[in-house]
């Protein structure tokens, strides 16, 4: 009867009936992809591959705005305050009197004034004189031309008293959040140069994000990626909004990995052999070292160019298993060159003989449970014939 009972375990076992506790899928069930839920691509991961990774790494500020060029000279805006001063170049004109003598000096200077909601200003003699959008010399050279056949030969000074446009936002987690006005030609301010006038960031570097919002596009980065990654450092543009904000960046291991559960990067990059690591390790006694999975989703162009047939999938981001051998030599050399991203999973399947060994628990648990059972019913029987 014990031999019938064994025999009928392993062909359960033998046709997928019994399933032994485990703590993600089998490898042959990542490989094949037998009954998931979620369809993915399968990618090897390997010097190819990982090349491909990194030519595509997330967006970057310098790759999500283009222009990297310092501000153009400034210009006026609604709102804006400007101040106008008139030189004549004699008494006796336009501007100046005869009796000009007991004056400072042959200008008039105008009371400052608002641009208004058309974008204009108004100067006495010349009119409105459009000002938004416009230079500093183009307004200048209007009034100029207003006037030049009534004053002897004028010229004209626009200055700005309180820029109120062409402003620059920080805030969030930085020491002061401030609203500035962009620096003129030649003095452009990049993104640190911003933070740094609002107080710095408030956190750890590691753990600090940058968004740029310009124009309505977005794009965010790492705080660390501006220091470590100079291009991405762009200037400032007028009415650009930075949002500093605090968020460690994680990732989840599971399976035979010496620890379980949620990590933080503690740093502002790591890389798979790095996070294997974090998770601790490969559990010796458990791991296949040859089925280590990473587990994310990547933009549609990127899994077309890693081998991945996208025909079937609908959505932008394509869900992707990498995986990657670690009982090969080379492979520790490959993980190291594959960044990790927020959000990443990684996945260690168990070894064959790990699923062997607990069904051979199983079964002599089973067995023995029923040779107890055997001889209880022979204690019994002997008691009840005495």
């Amino acid at each position: 009867m014990l031999r019938l009972g064994a025999g009928a375990l392993l062909c359960s076992l033998a046709t997928g009936c019994i399933q032994t506790p485990a703590s993600g899928p089998w490898t042959a069930s990542v490989e094949t992809q037998i009954a998931t839920s979620v369809p993915y691509g399968l990618v090897k991961l390997n010097p190819t591959s990982a090349a491909i990774l990194a030519q595509f790494e997330p967006a970057t500020l310098a790759g999500a705005f283009k222009d990297r060029r310092a501000p153009t000279p400034i210009v006026y805006g609604i709102g804006d305050v400007v101040s106008v001063t008139i030189f004549e170049a004699a008494a006796g004109g336009l501007f100046i009197p005869i009796e000009a003598g007991v004056r400072p000096g042959n200008f008039v200077t105008i009371p400052d004034q608002t641009v208004d909601n058309d974008g204009n200003i108004s100067v006495p003699y010349a009119g409105l004189i459009k000002a938004a959008g416009r230079t500093n010399y183009q307004i200048q050279n209007d009034i100029v031309q207003r006037i030049r056949n009534r004053a002897i030969e004028p010229q004209v000074v626009v200055a700005q008293s309180q820029q109120r446009s062409n402003l620059v936002s920080v805030f969030g987690a930085v020491g002061t959040p401030t609203r500035f006005p962009v620096p003129g030609l030649g003095a452009g301010d990049r993104i640190t140069d911003a933070i740094t006038r609002a107080g710095g960031i408030s956190g750890q570097g590691f753990e600090s994000w940058v968004l740029l919002d310009r124009n309505g596009k977005r794009a965010t980065v790492p705080f660390a990626n501006l220091i470590y990654q100079p291009e991405n450092n762009i200037y400032v543009q007028p009415g650009d909004r930075i949002y500093v904000y605090r968020e460690q960046q994680k990732f989840i291991a599971f399976g035979a990995t010496g620890q379980q559960g949620e990590f933080n990067f503690d740093a502002w990059r790591i890389n798979l052999a790095e996070g294997v690591a974090k998770a601790g390790g490969l559990f010796d006694t458990q791991a296949d070292p040859g089925s280590v999975f990473l587990y994310r989703r990547e933009p549609r162009e990127v899994a077309q160019k890693l081998g991945v047939d996208v025909k079937g999938f609908t959505t932008e981001l394509i869900p992707v298993i990498f995986s990657i051998s670690f009982r090969d030599p080379g492979g520790y050399f490959t993980a190291t060159t594959v960044q990790m991203r927020n959000g990443d999973v990684i996945f260690v399947a168990n070894a064959p003989q790990v699923e062997v060994t607990k069904f051979l628990t199983y079964l002599n648990t089973i067995m023995g449970t029923a040779s107890n059972g055997i001889l209880l019913r022979e204690q019994v029987k002997n008691t009840l014939s005495r």
